[in-house]
């Protein structure tokens, strides 16, 4: 690639449009005050509920979350995105804030529905941002785009915890109002400031360049029902949604195994606080100028190569018993991984057509939550079995992970997203879905 064609941090932030600006700023201020999903089970027990109710209560809530990125999806592909993120963070705001009203002893019921529709709209605007942020940015910047989305997501999910142990120190019970207050301040920003018709004006203009690139006898674009069929024909996003599903899963599992292995190891507890500091700094200061690299290659080498860093950060984890140097070492390479192969991951399903974009970005995120909801599940089982060879297990997933990704993203293109979109013009549906592997 020469380098006018080289995509720098500063040409991006340039680039990018006011209106994506107020998109990632309202990103940020949702994920500051989302406490829901990590503090739920402790706030419940702090309030003498069961441990079986706090359980039930969080699989309410991530059952929610993964109906509600189906949702999203298709409320995005049929009203917009900014219909969808209003009316999601909108209803959101008041069923969190309502938590504390309802957590006793007698109410488990309609505890289990609030928390349900908290978690569905909740994520149902994640679709929606998803497809403005790839309507909105410019085609050569769309990668870094969604690495800037994910450094606000990161971000906020870094800082979230230390507002909270604030708030705990005065009112258990401000955590949810605050997650309320700020899932109805992104409703209004996203009211005021979002775009009414950017889904529309993306339409038109692939509608027109269909109509100038394409025979009259074309096939139509794929709706409704049809194109959920197409994304079940389509071989090679089945392989990339394994792809994500196994990733997610080697990922939960060192965020919940970690700490256990830390104490197993009889290393203090504040190595864990450390480490978690360690990859925070790293992701959020680096991940824009790594991307600036890994748009230089190809997504499915980009994204091979990251899952294989994965592969190594998890064989530090299973050194860590000689030292904690090779707990930290493993944590920076696990993390160096996400950020070499997570942006293209996440913005992988952007680069569908207009007709499909939407529905494809949803089972891409529903994929996610189902394995994160699963991943809990299945990690102190393993671990106590294996001990540090736990980890080797990781580092296979890792590498088998690459291995998926890499096939499902491969589409024979030349380099990076651009040349991905041009072979997934609207004039080409036939050719990318319900494709051959």
């Amino acid at each position: 690639m020469t380098d006018e064609g080289k995509v720098g941090v500063f040409d991006t932030l340039r680039a990018t449009p006011t209106t994506v600006r107020y998109l990632l700023g309202g990103v940020l201020i949702n994920q500051l005050g989302a406490f829901v999903q990590t503090f739920l089970v402790l706030y419940l027990t702090h309030r003498n509920m069961s441990v079986q109710a706090a359980g039930l209560s969080l699989v309410a809530y991530s059952a929610g979350t993964i109906l509600g990125t189906m949702l999203g999806s298709e409320a995005t592909q049929r009203f917009g995105p900014r219909f969808t993120i209003v009316v999601a963070m909108a209803g959101s705001g008041p069923l969190v804030a309502v938590i504390p009203a309802l957590s006793r002893n007698g109410l488990l019921a309609p505890l289990l529905a609030v928390v349900g529709l908290a978690g569905l709209l909740g994520q149902a605007y994640r679709p929606a941002a998803s497809v403005l942020l790839s309507d909105l940015m410019p085609e050569r910047h769309q990668v870094m785009g969604f690495s800037m989305f994910r450094i606000a997501m990161n971000t906020g999910a870094a800082v979230a915890p230390l507002i909270a142990a604030g708030l705990i120190l005065v009112d258990w019970d401000a955590l949810f109002w605050l997650d309320g207050a700020t899932a109805l301040a992104y409703a209004g920003l996203a009211y005021a400031l979002l775009p009414r018709q950017a889904v529309l004006a993306a339409r038109e203009k692939a509608a027109a360049a269909q109509d100038a690139e394409q025979d009259a006898d074309a096939p139509a674009p794929l709706t409704g029902r049809a194109a959920y069929a197409a994304i079940l024909r389509d071989r090679r996003y089945l392989l990339f949604l394994a792809a994500v599903m196994l990733g997610t899963l080697a990922y939960m599992q060192s965020v919940v195994a970690l700490p256990l292995q830390i104490k197993a190891d009889d290393y203090p507890t504040g190595l864990y606080s450390a480490v978690l500091t360690v990859s925070s700094v790293v992701l959020i200061t680096c991940e824009l100028k790594v991307t600036t690299y890994i748009l230089r290659i190809p997504t499915h080498t980009a994204v091979l190569v990251g899952h294989l860093v994965n592969a190594l950060g998890f064989v530090g984890y299973a050194l860590s018993a000689h030292s904690p140097v090779y707990l930290v070492a493993g944590a920076v390479l696990e993390v160096a991984g996400v950020m070499i192969a997570g942006p293209s991951m996440y913005a992988h399903p952007a680069t569908f057509p207009p007709a499909l974009k939407a529905r494809y970005i949803g089972v891409m995120q529903a994929a996610t939550g189902l394995a994160a909801a699963l991943g809990p599940l299945i990690t102190v089982y393993v671990w106590t079995r294996l001990d540090h060879g736990f980890w080797v297990l990781c580092a296979l997933a890792a590498a088998v992970t690459g291995v998926l990704a890499m096939a499902g993203t491969n589409r024979g293109e030349g380099h990076g997203p651009a040349a991905e979109r041009d072979e997934t013009t609207l004039g080409k549906a036939e050719e990318v879905v319900g494709g051959t592997a």
